[in-house]
């Protein structure tokens, strides 16, 4: 399988690439019901391919070789589907015993120890064009979009350099209320973080977890860090005509048609569609 060329005009940064992925996947789905009944989000199938399966053929393509996978509901059905490896890229799973009450900040928290970075940190229900993904190969960058009437989540805004200046996270459980504001972006849910940003984290994930936290989405602690000086994101812009976030029924019809069965994979005319079939 051929892997994507990764020439410096790819790195925007100059780097080497960030070669592990932490994938927040534990969570209910319930606003996908009934496609969410009996399968995880992430093997939620978008034109006839499960949504995980585009991410991963997208990391193995870029050279991706560790995956870390916070898993929950449905966790063996992620297990069965990825296995012990995909394509290239080793995966490991941390289980959350509590995915039925908690939050994305709950399932950070739990990867802690395995995962020194620098990562790439991405949720399960986003579908991206891959050709979108190389500037996130270098750490401290964040995906944002200019919004749509779809859209819902996080938004930030940014400085005049491009970086983030601040986070505005919806109330926890609430969604569609969130600030709609022409210079706030929506965050994408992709961010890449350097080691030293990690190791703030992390220190604030367990705080946050001690004080009971967690039931809280995990862009709190990268407000926070942002307020203090402590990140500093550069904002990588996405189309907002080539990202879907799938969260209910309606989203995914909306996703199939934005990427459609036949739609190439990330290695262009060479590879062949995404066929929905394991390696």
């Amino acid at each position: 399988m051929r892997k994507l060329s990764l020439h410096p005009g790819h790195l925007t940064g100059g780097g080497t690439p960030i070669r592990t992925a932490l994938l927040l996947a534990a969570g209910m789905g319930s606003r996908l019901a009934p496609f969410t009944d009996d399968v995880p989000k992430c093997l939620v199938p978008v034109s006839g391919v499960p949504i995980i399966e585009r991410l991963v053929r997208t990391l193995d393509d870029y050279g991706f070789e560790r995956l870390v996978a916070v898993v929950g509901h449905q966790a063996d059905g992620v297990r069965g589907f990825l296995g012990d490896s995909f394509g290239g890229v080793a995966v490991e799973y941390v289980v959350s015993p509590l995915f039925a009450s908690t939050n994305s900040l709950y399932s950070l928290w739990l990867a802690r120890h395995l995962v020194d970075g620098p990562f790439l940190l991405v949720e399960s229900d986003i579908i991206f064009d891959a050709s979108l993904l190389s500037p996130l190969l270098q750490p401290d960058r964040i995906a944002v979009s200019a919004q749509l009437p779809w859209m819902s989540g996080t938004t930030v805004t940014l400085d005049a350099r491009g970086r983030v200046s601040a986070f505005y996270s919806p109330p926890t459980g609430v969604y569609g209320q969130h600030c709609r504001a022409a210079d706030h972006f929506i965050t994408v849910n992709l961010t890449s973080l350097a080691r030293d940003t990690w190791t703030e984290a992390r220190e604030r994930l367990d705080r946050h977890v001690a004080a009971g936290h967690t039931g809280w989405f995990h862009d709190v602690v990268f407000a926070e860090m942002t307020a203090a000086g402590a990140m500093a994101l550069e904002a990588v812009m996405f189309p907002a005509d080539r990202w879907y976030e799938v969260d209910t029924p309606t989203d995914r019809v909306a996703a199939e048609l934005a990427f459609p069965r036949r739609r190439q994979a990330a290695g262009g005319p060479g590879r062949a569609a995404l066929s929905g079939r394991r390696p």
